[in-house]
């Protein structure tokens, strides 16, 4: 075969090659753009029906009705604390502290209602945080717990408020017991609210401060706003039980220096009295949470100032401290006049008062050899008059059925003093971290001792009865140990409390032989 021939073949099966693969690359890049926009379709359906649960990676600005939630920091948080009860009394008495004797005599007042024992659910809390914004934050917490009226809220014997009054649907002279209604055993009164948190938060827009608006605990004290899953027994001490509630208000606070320095003020309703025996209709039952969660009854707001410091935090050996005071004052009350129940007002039916009420406290945990130990105190006192019968202990007032004719504001006072030694944070942590049986036995272990004293005993005065009211003070020394399972969140908690009640013959009560035992088993979630 010539050059030329073979030239002519070859040039031949090079452009067919080069035809075919013209053909082949146009084929792939038509199937390649079929791909790509088919690929475009299927993401935008699943952009267009996006979960609640990735609704951070939404870019769309737009507001209003039907529009999709948009934030930085959508995140729901579900919490709670479910706390068990096993409460046993020791000594039990066959009469109350208003027993059957002296000036009471014929009463028949037995101590059944106040020394049964037995399991409860104390603690029932879920709790619902939403960060709907980087700015906001919204919380509501509901304790089911607290619509059950047979459910103690704190030990019998360490009520906030004892007395007898006379029931005016009985015989005169007939003395009935007047208790906390969250802790009446017999199932009878008015049941507490299970609304307990329900509030917005402001933060990061203000340096340094945050801004509250709804219904929390205001921030009186220190025990009684402390979250209930951190308290170091079983219940709040009797002083601090009083803070242990809830107002509708507003509260700015700010923090500076690395949390060190806090203050907090506020303006809440201040509906009902600082001694908590303000129903929800305006009866004298003692109600522990009697502003939370009901309307206002006067046109006044308290308010608030609290200031927190710490000298000295995780400092070397001597290790941390922190200091703070509160106070909240009001006018109570409107429209009412001196006697309440028998020549009643055409409207809030309750006399002007003003009230107040104020707190102090101190916190030191040195550190050392001797860590592991801490030591809390705190001392508070509230001024303000009961409603709308005051007491009513020995029918010596002047009203129809023995009442107080127009009774004067009084005071009551309190304290506690509390030590404790976690074995997890001492010196012997590293020891017990060995393992072994009792090494893994003692390691959650925290020892904790409280005396306590509080005026919770309220009578009528012998020498003005109509307008003076007398408080005699409750003694209660605990001893306890917690055990934690798992930090604070799985923990046992065994109190053992002696309690001595003042007594007095022409007074007409008497100690009453109720020490207590209180077995709590904890989970927080």
């Amino acid at each position: 075969m010539s050059h030329r021939k073979v030239s002519l073949v070859a040039l031949c099966v090079v452009m067919a090659i080069a035809n075919r693969a013209q053909v082949k690359a146009a084929t792939t890049v038509e199937d390649l753009r079929a791909e790509v926009e088919d690929l475009r379709k299927r993401v935008t359906a699943k952009q267009a029906s996006t979960p609640i649960s990735e609704v951070d990676n939404c870019t769309c600005s737009k507001f209003g009705p039907n529009a999709p939630v948009t934030t930085r920091n959508g995140k729901l948080e579900i919490g709670g604390l479910l706390q068990i009860w096993d409460v046993t009394y020791y000594n039990r008495d066959k009469q109350d502290i208003f027993g059957d004797r002296g000036p009471n005599a014929g009463s028949g007042g037995t101590n059944e209602t106040q020394d049964n024992g037995g399991y409860s659910i104390r603690r029932a809390e879920l709790r619902f945080k939403m960060d709907i914004h980087e700015n906001i934050t919204s919380v509501v917490t509901i304790d089911p717990a607290r619509e059950i009226t047979s459910v103690p809220s704190y030990p019998s014997n360490q009520g906030q408020f004892k007395s007898v009054r006379t029931n005016p649907s009985i015989a005169h002279g007939t003395s009935v017991a007047l208790t906390p209604v969250g802790r009446v055993q017999s199932g009878a009164g008015t049941s507490n609210r299970m609304l307990e948190d329900a509030y917005i938060n402001y933060h990061g827009v203000l340096p340094h401060h945050d801004v509250t608006i709804g219904q929390f605990k205001p921030a009186m004290g220190e025990e009684g706003v402390r979250n209930s899953a951190y308290l170091d027994f079983a219940e709040r001490a009797m002083v601090t039980q009083l803070n242990d509630v809830r107002d509708i208000g507003i509260q700015a606070h700010g923090t500076w220096v690395d949390d060190r320095l806090q203050y907090w003020v506020g303006a809440f309703n201040g509906t009902g009295n600082y001694f908590g025996t303000a129903g929800p209709d305006g009866t004298l039952v003692a109600r522990p949470n009697g502003a939370q969660n009901r309307a206002d009854d006067n046109d006044n707001k308290d308010v608030l100032v609290s200031l927190l410091g710490r000298p000295f935090w995780n400092w070397g050996c001597i290790g941390s401290m922190e200091i703070g005071v509160s106070g909240e004052a009001g006018l109570h009350g409107e429209a009412g006049g001196v006697d309440s129940l028998n020549s009643p007002v055409n409207g809030l039916n309750r006399r002007r008062t003003w009230a107040s009420r104020e707190a102090a406290w101190v916190y030191y945990k040195p550190l050392g050899v001797v860590r592991g130990l801490w030591v809390r105190g705190e001392v508070g006192s509230q001024q303000d008059r009961t409603v709308p019968l005051s007491v009513d202990a020995f029918d010596l007032g002047g009203g129809p059925n023995g009442e107080q004719v127009s009774p004067h504001p009084f005071r009551r006072y309190g304290g506690y003093g509390a030590v404790g030694y976690k074995l997890t944070d001492s010196v012997f942590a590293e020891r017990l971290s060995h393992g072994g049986f009792f090494n893994n036995l003692l390691e959650p272990v925290e020892f904790v001792f409280r005396y306590e004293q509080f005026g919770n005993i309220i009578t009528e005065s012998l020498r003005s009865p109509d307008t003076q009211t007398d408080v005699n003070d409750t003694k209660v020394v605990t001893m306890g140990v917690n055990y934690y399972v798992k930090a604070y969140n799985s923990r046992v908690q065994m109190n053992y409390s002696v309690v001595d009640e003042p007594s007095s013959h022409v007074r007409g009560f008497h100690e009453v032989q109720n020490n207590v035992f209180i077995f709590t088993y904890q989970i927080m979630f």
